[in-house]
C-alpha cells in the first residue's frame, strides 16, 4: 500500500490535518488510541471508515514517512 492510500491532506478540508484517505478520521487518532491503552480493535471498531490495511500499513511504513511522502506529491501537483 503506498502512501497515498493511506493518508490525505487537503488545505481546503478538515484545515489540512492529515487523515486516513478516504475519510475525515485524522491518522493522529489512531497514535492518541494507542498511546492510550486502546487496542487496533477498538480503533477500527470506532472508526470504521479507515480500514485495517490502512492503519497497520501506517504503522509499519511510519507516520513521519508517510506525512512526507504525501506532502511531497502535494508540492508536485
Amino acid at each position: 500500500m503506498n502512501a497515498d492510500q493511506i493518508v490525505w491532506i487537503d488545505p481546503e478540508r478538515m484545515s489540512g490535518t492529515p487523515c486516513f484517505t478516504g475519510t475525515r478520521v485524522p491518522i493522529s487518532t489512531l497514535k492518541a488510541y494507542l498511546g492510550e491503552g486502546d487496542t487496533m480493535e477498538m480503533f477500527l471498531d470506532d472508526f470504521p471508515s479507515v480500514s485495517r490495511e490502512q492503519a497497520l500499513a501506517l504503522l509499519e511504513m511510519g507516520e513521519d514517512k508517510a506525512l512526507a511522502i504525501v506532502s511531497d506529491h502535494a508540492l508536485a501537483a
